[in-house]
């Protein structure tokens, strides 16, 4: 199954994905990992082609991502939970050259922070805390 985000909405309601029993209204984790992926790509996109002086007369950007919901419902444990492929496409209006593109994409790849996260993950911790401890 393949979860596809090109929209940012943070008024969204969340909730679980259709394939895991929700209602298919809300976003999910995972459609809120692709936008924030999109949301700061595109936001990386901008300032990098403003630095270079290139000039863009619209931009959209797309990702998208598989992953098997068995391993999210626990149905089959040899299934990685989470997705196994993200793609993150982009489509540029602008007179740019194909060597400014080049450059373009390799910068906002190089400086998108939630690009950098999920191509070099950080170690995660996890901890608890009693409801005294707030």
């Amino acid at each position: 199954m393949s979860l596809r985000s090109s929209v940012v909405s943070a008024l969204r309601p969340q909730g679980l994905n259709l394939a895991t029993g929700g209602s298919g209204q809300a976003a999910c984790s995972g459609d809120m990992l692709l936008e924030a992926l999109v949301a700061c790509a595109g936001v990386t996109l901008n300032a990098v082609a403003t630095a270079l002086g290139i000039e863009l007369r619209d931009a959209s950007l797309r990702a998208e991502g598989d992953l098997d919901f068995r391993g999210t419902l626990g149905l089959a444990k040899e299934v990685p939970v989470g997705f196994q492929n993200i793609r993150l496409q982009f489509t540029l209006d602008t007179d740019a050259s194909e060597e400014q593109l080049a450059t373009l994409l390799r910068l906002t790849e190089r400086y998108c922070v939630v690009f950098q996260t999920l191509s070099h993950p950080p170690a995660l911790a996890v901890t608890r805390k009693g409801i005294d401890e707030r």
